[in-house]
């Protein structure tokens, strides 16, 4: 596959190393306007770096858009002559709408969004997908190559913003969650490493249980729960300081700012 990233920033350069690393692409270009950054990806022999967005929308098939919100209206706008049937389009910008992007470009063309997360770098983004009705016919293409990053679901459009909250905020959520077990840890006598360690591969455990298993949480909690033993004590004590309520509480006000933005 000839890919493109238009707008390699964080998230794109995310994308681009999660690509590269499982050999899901036969050529690349990365564009940005300060190359830089970039030269670290010159040791691929398949990549090309390049300031005009022009000529890696010529060169490539799928086109993966990473860019500000505010720059890709423009960015559309001046690459939408090139155009072509078998171009895929795919949006990683949060709040675009594909009724917005049909606007500038068109309704005849394979238009998907994209919401991964930065986990993509490593190969395990919860990554969301919906598309107009013409990308449709191109979304088994778009899951076999997040796929080979993570895992993909695909979702109506009304559900993005929802989404963008649940697993791209959700990373930054998590690693709070880490991060206060590491701390935990140390109280009870870990050094930082060790306790981060232990923090890291037991987060990392309790998700493969489920995934693996497709137990409900709960069942698994009550694997490890014994009567008036110390996880029973310890997570009724969670509760009672409202862990639950507060991780709910924050996602919903998320979604609110978000909303919010949007709307502005």
């Amino acid at each position: 596959m000839k890919i493109a990233i238009i707008g390699a920033g964080n998230l794109g350069l995310s994308i681009a190393t999660g690509i590269l690393h499982s050999g899901g692409a036969t050529s690349m270009y990365l564009t940005r306007r300060n190359l830089n950054s970039l030269k670290g990806f010159e040791e691929y022999g398949n990549v090309n770096l390049s300031s005009d967005n022009r000529e890696a929308v010529a060169a490539s098939d799928i086109l993966i858009f990473a860019v500000q919100p505010g720059h890709f209206g423009s960015i559309l706008e001046s690459v939408k002559d090139l155009l072509h049937e078998n171009h895929v389009v795919i949006s990683t910008i949060t709040g675009f709408s594909i009724e917005r992007i049909e606007s500038l470009i068109g309704t005849d063309h394979h238009i998907i969004r994209a919401m991964p997360n930065t986990a993509i770098s490593v190969g395990r983004s919860m990554t969301c997908l919906c598309a107009n009705e013409k990308g449709r016919k191109r979304l088994e293409l778009a899951s076999a190559i997040f796929n080979r990053m993570g895992h993909t679901m695909v979702i109506p459009e009304a559900r993005m913003q929802a989404a963008t909250v649940i697993c791209a905020s959700g990373i930054a959520f998590w690693m709070r969650l880490i991060r206060a077990t590491t701390q935990g840890a140390i109280q009870l006598g870990f050094d930082a490493r060790e306790a981060q360690e232990l923090a890291m591969h037991t987060c990392q455990g309790a998700a493969e249980l489920l995934i693996t298993s497709g137990s409900h949480p709960e069942e698994e909690i009550d694997r490890v729960t014994t009567p008036m033993g110390c996880t029973i004590e310890g997570l009724n004590e969670m509760e009672h300081q409202g862990l639950s309520s507060s991780l709910i509480r924050g996602i919903v006000s998320s979604f609110d700012k978000i909303s919010q933005i949007r709307k502005g």
